[in-house]
């Protein structure tokens, strides 16, 4: 057997349906601040499902529900701001949602693309993926591992809120650079 095949047949033993484990997954982010310094954050409440075809991975599929007040950057002023008119506007949009439209993948490499909406404005959005592996728990659930990320211009979802500085350039940058650290565990 080759490499390849070896790969295919480990890829085929993940075929199902999955949900997202929020307790061992990351949906963070960072954007530039000040222009010196990146702030990084990430959402502690968040959902999802997935079903995997690692035969026909254009019959795979995922959603993800992420709730807009979870947001954490490590400052609640600042978070309190991120949840605010200026940003997300939480009371009103509650949830950041995530819908796939297409699913590739070469080997362990995925490239999942779906519709992402913040703020009722929805984009599109192509997220590469590295399968990081397959195991079985001590509590017996197979749990799968994918590892992503993505960068996105904040503007485009009409997140446009910032201050100029003194020293010329913006408080916050456009581009929010995305990550996905995601565990799964195969439904019974």
């Amino acid at each position: 057997m080759t490499a390849d095949t070896d790969t295919s047949n480990a890829l085929t033993d993940i075929t199902g349906d999955y949900t997202i484990d929020p307790s061992h997954s990351r949906l963070g982010f960072s954007a530039r601040h000040a222009m010196v310094t990146t702030v990084r954050g990430s959402f502690g409440e968040f959902s999802g499902t997935a079903h995997v075809d690692a035969a026909n991975p254009a019959n795979s599929s995922t959603t993800v529900e992420i709730k807009t007040a979870s947001i954490d950057t490590g400052s609640k002023d600042r978070d309190g701001h991120l949840v605010s008119a200026d940003f997300f506007e939480a009371e009103t949009h509650p949830d950041i949602t995530f819908r796939s439209t297409s699913v590739e993948r070469d080997g362990e490499d995925w490239t999942i693309t779906g519709d992402l909406t913040i703020k009722g404005v929805t984009h599109s959005i192509a997220v590469p993926f590295e399968y990081t592996g397959s195991a079985q728990d001590p509590f017996g659930n197979v749990r799968i591992g994918f590892e992503g990320k993505a960068t996105l211009s904040r503007k485009d979802w009409g997140l446009t809120w910032n201050a100029a500085l003194e020293t010329g350039g913006v408080l916050v940058s456009d581009k929010i650079k995305l990550e996905f650290d995601i565990s799964a565990i195969k439904n019974a």
